[in-house]
């Protein structure tokens, strides 16, 4: 029997060991879409304690407390910091075999060196001796993407943003690359006319101009394009449950926004094809700029309703969808490639019924001119687990190339989650070294070696163009 969470975790043979070890496990971090809040990095943020770090904004955790019957005002509410943390440390046995038991004892091993179980009894000393530990110099948010040996991180932020905490990170160059993403999806969500409105409002405001028509609204979103191209930015990033690609005539997109403005109903048809205008018109200005674009996929968003209204959206209230995702997906990339302005391209799946359709998907607009031009991403969301890794990886590998994949990414908001780095990298190795103990690929431990490099690090370095 082996040891919950030893050096060997999740390496089944000694070739899985010697992989991750001798090939995987030093390689650098580059983490290039998450969500960590650029002013915690700008202003180096020492967190007072546990449960700030830890618990704070992280909704798996969230998700897992309420279904082990937590009342709310300890996981959102006006509870202590520590009682929080007791009601944490009591679900964290109950959470056998989801995903949240292995990191969240990874996460204690990699960062304060406690090999411990979490579990009541053990709740306050695992408290207070991290919460103390956090009070030094070496557990800075800096400190930490250092430990870590992160390169590169890659936040996601609104076109409304003013990348004054980028700039400051930048000007300091504490030796972390930290750049933003453009992500866009408010400018052309008009689900709800006055929210947009407001987001116009405000767009006239950032980029001080007046937007009276469909032009002017681009021509204020391209200006906030450009700005974040001249901030550092090579990425977009989209979160939408399915790709938009109705057809639309100029004129229609024309109309459609004067109705948005006067706070005119539109039509659902309207709506799709408002959303597949501007969708299209962001994929043109990353092809212009040679950036990669980023298209998460799947999510059906804010189920509760009643949950959404007391604390807000990306609070736990979130599943997998059920979207068709094939046809709209062909329809916007073809469109794109025909005229050859489609830019590299990254596409994650948040429902494991897709997974095939989306490897397969990849594979109809590589183009020969760049190595994985577009890209199957790694598990997300639902999927960034043992099991949806696995999926992962094996439908790029059966459908495409694993060797061409950009490797891993948080997609977190906690400075605690690269530790998910090392999860995957493991499970990449073990996955790759069965194979080989199979017989079913030659026993080439250097050539294998470089493809685990490869994903893990060097893909990723050369795709992107961070360092140019």
């Amino acid at each position: 029997m082996k040891n919950f969470l030893d050096d060997d975790f999740l390496l089944e043979s000694k070739t899985a060991q010697k992989l991750y070890h001798d090939y995987a496990r030093s390689m650098p971090i580059i983490d290039y879409h998450c969500h960590l809040p650029p002013d915690e990095i700008a202003g180096d943020k020492q967190f007072a304690n546990l449960t700030r770090i830890w618990l704070n904004g992280d909704h798996y955790k969230w998700r897992a407390m309420r279904a082990n019957g937590v009342n709310e005002a300890y996981i959102t509410g006006d509870k202590s910091d520590w009682e929080k943390f007791e009601k944490w440390a009591a679900t964290v046995p109950y959470t056998l075999r989801n995903p949240l038991y292995h990191w969240t004892h990874l996460e204690l091993q990699r960062y304060f060196g406690i090999t411990e179980i979490l579990s009541p009894a053990t709740a306050k000393k695992i408290y207070d001796e991290c919460s103390e530990k956090l009070q030094s110099p070496e557990y800075s948010v800096r400190n930490l993407l250092k430990k870590f040996k992160v390169e590169v991180v890659g936040t996601t932020d609104d076109p409304l943003d003013s990348l004054v905490h980028h700039q400051k990170i930048r000007q300091d160059d504490f030796g972390v690359k930290v750049l933003p993403s453009f992500r866009p999806d408010k400018a052309m969500n008009a689900d709800n006319l006055q929210t947009l409105n407001g987001y116009i409002d405000q767009l006239e405001t950032v980029a001080d101009m007046k937007i009276t028509a469909i032009d002017s609204y681009l021509h204020a979103l391209k200006s906030r394009h450009d700005y974040f191209a001249a901030n550092g930015s090579k990425l977009s990033d989209h979160g939408l449950d399915h790709i938009y690609a109705a057809d639309y005539t100029e004129q229609e997109i024309k109309d459609i926004f004067v109705k948005i403005r006067n706070h005119t109903v539109i039509t659902a048809d309207e709506n799709l094809k408002f959303k597949s205008a501007l969708l299209y018109q962001f994929a043109l200005w990353d092809h212009e700029k040679g950036w990669v674009q980023q298209y998460h996929l799947g999510a059906l968003r804010n189920n509760n309703t009643r949950g959404l209204a007391t604390l807000g959206p990306d609070t736990g209230w979130d599943s997998i969808g059920d979207f068709t995702q094939g046809k709209s997906l062909s329809k916007f990339l073809d469109r794109l490639d025909t005229d050859n302005r489609l830019a590299k391209t990254i596409i994650y799946n948040n429902n494991p019924v897709n997974n095939d359709l989306f490897a397969a998907m990849t594979g109809n607009f590589n183009d020969g001119s760049v190595a994985g031009k577009i890209q199957f991403g790694s598990g997300w969301w639902f999927m960034d687990q043992k099991n949806g890794m696995i999926d992962q990886l094996n439908s790029l590998s059966n459908i495409g190339l694993l060797s061409r994949l950009v490797g891993m990414l948080t997609d977190s908001r906690s400075f605690m989650s690269f530790p998910r780095h090392e999860y995957f990298r493991r499970i990449l190795c073990n996955l790759l070294a069965t194979d080989i103990e199979n017989g079913e690929l030659p026993n080439d431990i250097e050539w294998t070696g470089k493809i685990v490099q490869d994903i893990c690090y060097y893909n990723a370095r050369e795709y992107f163009g961070f360092y140019e």
